[in-house]
């Protein structure tokens, strides 16, 4: 499992794959997650449209590297799931996977499943797509940061590193307020 792992891991990824799969690197995308987290397996886009929004959810393609049948298939069944304590995690796949080429590190690019939804400027649905998609998070967001940086603005001490994502997250902000007042 773990040869496997490490082979499929640190294959780069092909021209061919880059071919096939919608190019959203150059998005405002990023991954919030708890400070310690290692397996950033999920990011986030949202643009403004002349109807409303575009939201993005990108989940790491996990199915890229983990064939059904494979041995690291096999022991991901046995395992069922990652396991999470207080001073440790232990990982459905090995870490080669779940922490490098599945974790959607800021910088890199990554494969993706990504789910491009269409709302209306009052938060309704009237759209959505799922496609593979090539991304490149611009930056690992940090709950406890972005939370700082709302409430402190300029004067966060994370004002710099959000400076390129600080546009799409008080869009996120205005549609999270948008989807808040429908519920």
């Amino acid at each position: 499992v773990l040869d496997e792992a490490e082979r499929v891991g640190n294959e780069p990824i092909s021209d061919e794959e880059y071919a096939k799969r919608l190019d959203l690197r150059g998005e405002p995308i990023f991954t919030i997650d708890s400070k310690d987290a290692k397996d950033l397996d999920d990011a986030i886009s949202v643009k403004r449209t002349d109807f409303g929004y575009t939201l993005g959810v990108h989940i790491a393609d996990v199915s890229h590297y983990v064939k059904e049948g494979s041995a690291i298939d096999e022991e991901a069944i046995n395992r069922g799931t990652s396991v999470y304590f207080a001073d440790r995690v232990i990982p459905m796949l090995p870490e080669v996977l779940s922490n490098g080429a599945c974790s959607l590190n800021a910088g890199t690019d990554k494969l993706a499943f990504s789910a491009l939804i269409e709302l209306d400027k009052e938060g309704h649905i009237t759209k959505y797509d799922f496609k593979k998609t090539i991304i490149n998070s611009k930056v690992r967001g940090v709950y406890s940061e972005v939370n700082d940086l709302f409430e402190k603005g300029k004067n966060s001490a994370f004002a710099e590193k959000y400076s390129r994502a600080l546009p799409t997250l008080r869009l996120m902000y205005r549609l999270y307020l948008t989807l808040a007042e429908k519920s």
